[in-house]
């Protein structure tokens, strides 16, 4: 099995310092890193990024938060629950969607308002791979917290999970499914695929932005059967988490637009060859 840290924080004075709140900070940072090198190979002048940044991510922080609490309500507003935990983000609990929602706008609202040197969408694209690898690194801090696993499990990568942090009715199991490093693999696979097979995206992705939308396919399909292993507490639409529901409209949504972007490349290629 795979043990779980003994602690999720240490202190350096009078100061506290998460783990959870340092892979967010190390997730950011290669995301805008990566981001900013690809925004400039497409022509565009890095330091875009690096302000884009600055609106995008507070954004992106508390569009995540807001998204976990409304998805997950319980602990803050339920019968034990605490509404002020809401606030104690270093806990653990930022939603993706919500995230990458508000990090959006954010990003949006600064190109409505400022010069720059490519388009929107094309700093989409340029943030994509940085995105899922920020993903990757923020589910290490799920594993300092013993937080986002899943189900019972006896296999030799099942994951020990203290009593105290084990959801009511699985007290009596031990070792559960690391869910959060299943995401971690997946996420890094998507992130390989969109670096290292330029020529299969190109041929894919026929406008700017295109490659963002694929960032958001690859992710969501792998989201999908992930959230199905997830025992912690959220709300459920149908008998589904609403998280899947989300995954799974978001995911059709993608790939309806990037099939229509598709054929009309295609059909515009055949044109011009016409």
């Amino acid at each position: 099995m795979i043990p779980s840290p003994s602690r999720s924080a240490f202190e350096i004075g009078p100061l506290t310092i998460h783990f959870y709140a340092l892979c967010i900070i190390l997730g950011i940072a290669i995301a805008v890193w990566l981001g900013s090198k690809r925004y400039q190979a497409l022509g565009g002048n890095s330091d875009d990024v690096f302000e884009v940044a600055i609106w995008a991510v507070p954004f992106g922080i508390i569009g995540g938060r807001i998204y976990h609490v409304i998805t997950s309500p319980a602990p803050y507003f339920g019968e034990f629950g605490n509404p002020t935990d809401a606030l104690r983000i270093w806990k653990g609990g930022l939603g993706i969607w919500g995230a990458i929602s508000l990090g959006v706008l954010g990003a949006y609202l600064y190109f409505k308002t400022h010069k720059t040197s490519l388009t929107f969408a094309q700093l989409l694209d340029s943030l994509a791979p940085g995105v899922i690898i920020a993903q990757a690194i923020g589910r290490i801090g799920n594993y300092f917290n013993q937080e986002v696993f899943g189900k019972p499990t006896d296999l030799p990568w099942g994951l020990k999970i203290d009593l105290f942090n084990r959801p009511v009715g699985f007290e009596q199991f031990t070792t559960f499914h690391p869910t959060f490093a299943y995401e971690l693999i997946w996420c890094l696979i998507i992130a390989f695929l969109l670096i290292k097979m330029p020529g299969f995206i190109s041929r894919l992705c026929t406008r700017a932005g295109d490659v963002f939308v694929l960032y958001i396919i690859g992710y969501t399909s792998g989201r999908l059967w992930i959230e199905t292993l997830r025992i912690d507490e959220a709300n459920t639409l149908f008998g589904l988490r609403v998280n899947i529901w989300v995954s799974l409209c978001v995911l059709l949504c993608a790939s309806l637009y990037l099939y229509r972007n598709f054929r009309r490349g295609s059909m515009k290629k055949e044109a011009q060859a016409s």
